[in-house]
């Protein structure tokens, strides 16, 4: 397989962009490296964060370990159902990871539900602790979108803009290749290359102005679970749009309709109304205060 990758327009050529790694005869991919990396990354945030807020940084730490486990489980179960044509005939299949296949939605609502049992069985607030990991859960999915360039995957459509970035034919799965990048396929040093949007770069620079927004945004939040709907819209909004870009989309059924793309519209109308909702709650509790402190001194 050819290991090159190049972003043409950028001068950026690479071309000894390997998957894995041998360590004593037994290969680790890369993906598995900067997955494991980001949920290190995701944990030190969080704990610092909990450090901040005044909160045990210990119950992140134990956390972590079951929504790792729950977050894989949810992210299969995730990609299996909207792919169930690839399994129905294999259902063996569905227990290979090796092979690929876990969505990201699927690892946020592993990761929610986690939280959420673990905060009632623990007697913590939930809204707290979101509004406490939402900011690791931001920093890992920043390092981990570079597990699909690895990968060559999650990648958009043909483009000849600045970040275009080229692959060998070789070296991605052909059904995701569309009939406008056949058109434009370009031929280098007897190789084939696709030019394509590179989706995981776009989310990854998007996820760091949000995660950047949520440290300023942090201290002026009005209610707590705000900072976690915040995270919820500014992670949404660019869900919708780089979504509509990639070519390895999630659909429902036969709709032509991109599940997640149409999860983030579902969540970024949610977390607007609850933003609102929970702002104007806020203020009336500050209006009664005040008006009770009036009464008081009089």
């Amino acid at each position: 397989m050819n290991t090159t990758i190049n972003f043409p327009h950028l001068g950026i050529y690479l071309d000894h962009v390997g998957k894995s790694i041998s360590v004593f005869g037994f290969e680790i991919a890369y993906y598995g490296i900067i997955m494991g990396s980001s949920i290190l990354l995701g944990l030190y945030l969080a704990e610092r964060e909990a450090k901040r807020t005044g909160q045990n940084p210990d119950t992140y730490t134990d956390l972590v370990i079951y929504a790792i486990i729950f977050s894989i489980i949810c992210a299969r179960v995730y990609y299996v159902i909207f792919s169930w044509d690839s399994y129905k005939d294999d259902l063996l299949r569905i227990f290979n990871l090796r092979q690929g296949g876990i969505a990201i939605y699927g690892a946020i609502i592993g990761a929610v539900s986690t939280v959420y049992v673990y905060s009632r069985v623990k007697r913590q607030s939930f809204l707290q602790m979101v509004d406490t990991a939402c900011i690791g859960l931001v920093a890992g999915q920043i390092l981990g979108r570079f597990g699909n360039f690895f990968n060559r995957e999650a990648f958009g459509g043909y483009t000849d803009g600045l970040l275009a970035m080229q692959l060998p034919v070789s070296a991605v799965r052909a059904h995701e290749i569309t009939d406008e990048m056949w058109a434009n396929v370009q031929v280098i040093g007897g190789e084939q290359f696709i030019q394509v949007h590179p989706t995981f770069l776009y989310e990854a620079l998007w996820n760091l102005g949000v995660i950047c927004f949520l440290y300023w945004y942090r201290t002026r939040k009005r209610f707590q679970g705000e900072l976690f709907l915040t995270y919820l819209l500014g992670y949404g909004l660019g869900r919708v749009w780089i979504e509509g870009l990639r070519t390895d989309q999630l659909q429902i059924g036969s709709t032509g309709i991109p599940v997640s793309q149409l999860l983030a519209g579902v969540l970024i109308l949610f977390s607007l109304i609850m933003i609102f909702l929970g702002r104007k709650n806020n203020m009336s509790r500050e209006d009664s205060g005040r008006v009770d402190g009036y009464q008081e001194s009089n």
